[in-house]
């Protein structure tokens, strides 16, 4: 059924109690024109899951298709209550869908796959198994990856560099293909490409991040939506939630560290500066000490201001959203 904005938590309220139980699984899936796609997921989806005989639900999250893509879901969501489909007003991108499909899911278990029939329907019982072995995030690896190697290689080095800045080592951080425990996305926010460091930020909160090997198809029709020109986009959104997660709770701990990193430049700068003057025969207008005591030392008290600014923001960040700044897994009494 198609929902409109208002209905939304009405209809979904209703699809729990379709089923007698709360729901179990929810399945999210980006869309952004795979109109001669769709059909073959839905109908591969509804093999994979059925057998399961788990409650689920199938969100489709339309990114501004123009393609026809929104008559074939809308088809599709009139046939099957399990199917959720969501439209936006134009493309925002897979980061925003992927928000949206996790906003306005119900279950237990998320997991997320793209709508290009490249990530196999049969996988998902696969790591939700793995998920039921105490783990907290399951991560899909496209071991045999059927791309173009113009693509492959320069996304296997980019998974590297990725690891290596975040401390947690997977091999394919751009398989979308991966299962989620709900109360690890709970505080989740996307923004940017931010979508693939999910497991990045889980693990950071103390969650069990597990990679898996999944299976990888050929495109058989449609266009890929990804490019080489993604890769700065991602190793920026990278850098910045490195900087999210070891300084947004003290970052005057980095301005201020830079500041006195300036300070102390300045202070040799300067004693430099007189050592030339008095026992070298040098005048102040024969060496640029002058000009870099004054340029650290403006450096210096900058950052200083800039860190108690970045704390006031914070801090009012925190508290104005009732924010906590520690993740609880489990509490027994």
């Amino acid at each position: 059924m198609i929902q409109r904005h208002e209905q939304r938590t009405r209809l979904g309220e209703r699809t729990l109690a379709d089923y007698g139980k709360r729901m179990t699984l929810s399945i999210i899936i980006p869309v952004h024109n795979e109109k001669d796609n769709l059909f073959q997921l839905y109908t591969d989806l509804k093999s994979a899951l059925e057998p399961t005989k788990e409650s689920y639900e199938i969100i489709l999250v339309n990114d501004g298709s123009g393609d026809g893509s929104e008559e074939i879901l809308n088809s599709i969501a009139k046939e099957d209550r399990c199917i959720k489909v969501i439209h936006f007003r134009r493309n925002f991108g897979q980061t925003a869908a992927m928000m949206a499909g996790i906003d306005y899911s119900s279950g237990d278990i998320l997991v997320t796959m793209d709508g290009d029939n490249q990530n196999d329907p049969a996988d998902i019982q696969r790591l939700i198994e793995k998920l039921q072995e105490g783990y907290d995030v399951v991560s899909g690896w496209r071991k045999e990856r059927k791309d173009r190697r113009l693509r492959v290689w320069p996304s296997r080095l980019a998974n590297w560099v990725i690891s290596k800045i975040s401390g947690t080592e997977l091999h394919d951080y751009g398989c979308t293909l991966k299962a989620y425990r709900r109360d690890v996305l709970s505080d989740v926010k996307l923004y940017g490409e931010m979508h693939r460091f999910i497991p990045i930020y889980a693990r950071w909160q103390g969650a069990r991040v597990v990679e898996m090997v999944v299976n990888h198809h050929e495109r058989q029709t449609g266009k890929s939506h990804y490019g080489l020109s993604r890769t700065s986009g991602v190793i920026l959104d990278l850098l910045l939630i490195k900087f999210m997660d070891r300084y947004s709770r003290n970052p005057i701990h980095l301005f201020g560290g830079f500041g006195l990193i300036n300070f102390v430049m300045a202070l040799l700068a300067f004693v430099l500066m007189v050592y030339y003057k008095l026992w070298g025969g040098k005048t102040f207008i024969e060496t640029p000490l002058p000009i870099l005591t004054v340029f650290f030392l403006l450096i210096g008290v900058t950052s200083i201001f800039i860190g108690f600014l970045s704390e006031i923001l914070m801090r009012t960040y925190y508290e104005s959203q009732k924010k906590r700044p520690y993740s609880i897994r489990e509490i027994i009494q």
